[in-house]
């Protein structure tokens, strides 16, 4: 996601950091530069004007030119004004209505709105809320199917709608199931084509009409670039749309429309699609995304996806063990390696990293990555509880037996338990204080490789 943006801008920072002193020239041309790496990125050229005045300006002023450190005080700038870009933070659904809260989705085929509802759903869920679901798209085929699948993968109620219906008819009757049912929040999703035209602007005006929704979200696909901001305008125009989800952010997208659909519409973004998986759903952050884009990282929300998805008490268990010089063994190991994949796989965590841990971390591939750690999980699956609790045990014979089990070569379970040896010297160097041998020994460990990657 805005990989490209990230590249660019990361070059213009490394210069001004080395600048002793700031010139009208130099900061110039770094704004020149910054122009072109935004108008790559798909940023709208009226968005890109409006972000290099403000920043020139202020770069220009006597709280930076009087800085101890000229350099740095423009990157604080640039981050300001790319957090003021994208809107307020905690920009929040308001669900403060008699239940149920209704909130419509929309937006053209294609776009994600029906995953989107489910994703929504699944948050709404985790906050102790009782949701229900309902679709109004009786023109794509399977639309009505999909969301009653998704709905019953996250145990969420779905209102039984089909498509010989009318959308005016189900929506009446979804909000009286609702009321009955005493649900807290509707999620409503309606149908999109595949452009604008007078039909689906007439449906889901009368539709907006019948439900008042607290909530009208727009969901917009960030792969479509400009396009993107000009077809929410047009919705912006025809509904009083509350926010924009973006969606697809994990995609090849230039993402700029990230940057320009809060300052072209005036809607801010409430969430961002980060995966296709049902928890790939974020609140937006202005000031955590500036941070990404600037390669800083959003730590922030990695200690969140660390708290939401953690076992925390596991994780307890393993520092009370470690601490007490217990034998850290392959069931430990695994336990970690399951808790990454929770947290989203090394996708997710390199997005979240700053950019020279990312860049580390980038010398394999997350796909790569991903495949490893269920590789590992395979091979350790197919290990005894006796061979996990002591790896010692593990010869030919029984590694032939592992590899057989868990569909790989020998060579690869040797690689595991090198790897598993590694790791448990540094659990064992932390359990005795040596916090900077065990600095060092990561060091190596970072140019290692897991097993099944090449």
């Amino acid at each position: 996601m805005l990989e490209n943006l990230t590249d660019r801008l990361q070059g213009v920072i490394k210069n001004l950091r080395g600048q002793a002193r700031l010139s009208e020239e130099n900061i110039s041309d770094a704004m020149r530069e910054v122009r072109m790496a935004l108008l790559e990125a798909d940023v709208a050229l009226p968005v890109v004007k409006d972000f290099i005045v403000q920043v020139k300006q202020r770069a220009q002023g006597q709280e930076v030119l009087q800085s101890l450190t000229p350099g740095q005080a423009v990157i604080q700038v640039v981050h300001e004004e790319l957090t003021a870009l994208m809107g307020k933070a905690n920009e929040v659904l308001n669900l403060a209505a008699v239940p149920p809260a209704i909130i419509l989705m929309a937006g053209l085929q294609g776009s994600g709105k029906t995953t989107t509802s489910a994703k929504l759903a699944k948050l709404l869920k985790e906050q102790k809320k009782k949701v229900l679901l309902a679709s109004a798209d009786v023109y794509r085929p399977a639309a009505i199917a999909q969301l009653k699948t998704l709905a019953q993968q996250l145990d969420v109620e779905c209102f039984d709608s089909n498509a010989s219906q009318k959308p005016l008819d189900i929506a009446s009757a979804a909000l009286d199931f609702a009321k009955r049912g005493y649900y807290d929040v509707v999620i409503f999703d309606t149908a999109g084509r595949l452009g604008i035209d007078e039909a689906m602007m007439a449906e889901i005006q009368a539709l907006h009409t019948l439900l008042k929704p607290v909530e009208t979200l727009f969901v917009v696909d960030a792969m479509q670039g400009q396009d993107a901001v000009n077809t929410a305008k047009a919705f912006g125009d025809a509904l009083p749309l509350t926010g924009v989800v973006l969606t697809k952010l994990d995609g090849d997208s230039r993402g700029g429309a990230a940057l320009s659909v809060r300052h072209i519409t005036g809607m801010p973004i409430k969430f961002i699609g980060v995966s296709e998986k049902v928890d790939g759903l974020e609140p937006f952050h202005p000031e955590r995304m500036a941070s990404r884009i600037l390669g800083m990282g959003d730590v922030l929300s990695l200690i969140e996806q660390a708290h939401k998805n953690v076992d925390l008490a596991e994780a307890q268990k393993l520092a009370d063990k470690v601490k007490a010089g217990k034998n850290f063994d392959l069931d430990d190991f695994k336990m970690q390696m399951s808790q990454m994949r929770k947290m989203g796989g090394m996708g997710a965590l390199m997005d979240k990293m700053p950019s020279q841990m990312a860049g580390m971390a980038a010398k394999m591939n997350p796909n790569d990555a991903d495949k490893a750690v269920r590789r590992i999980e395979g091979i350790i699956n197919s290990m005894t509880p006796l061979e996990r609790r002591k790896p010692e045990l593990i010869k030919a014979t029984r590694k032939k037996r592992i590899a057989d089990g868990s569909g790989v070569q020998v060579q690869e379970v040797n690689r595991l338990l090198k790897q598993f040896e590694d790791t448990q010297k540094m659990m064992k160097m932390f359990a005795k204080g040596g916090m900077a041998k065990m600095m060092r020994s990561m060091g190596s460990l970072m140019g290692g490789k897991m097993p099944g990657m090449r």
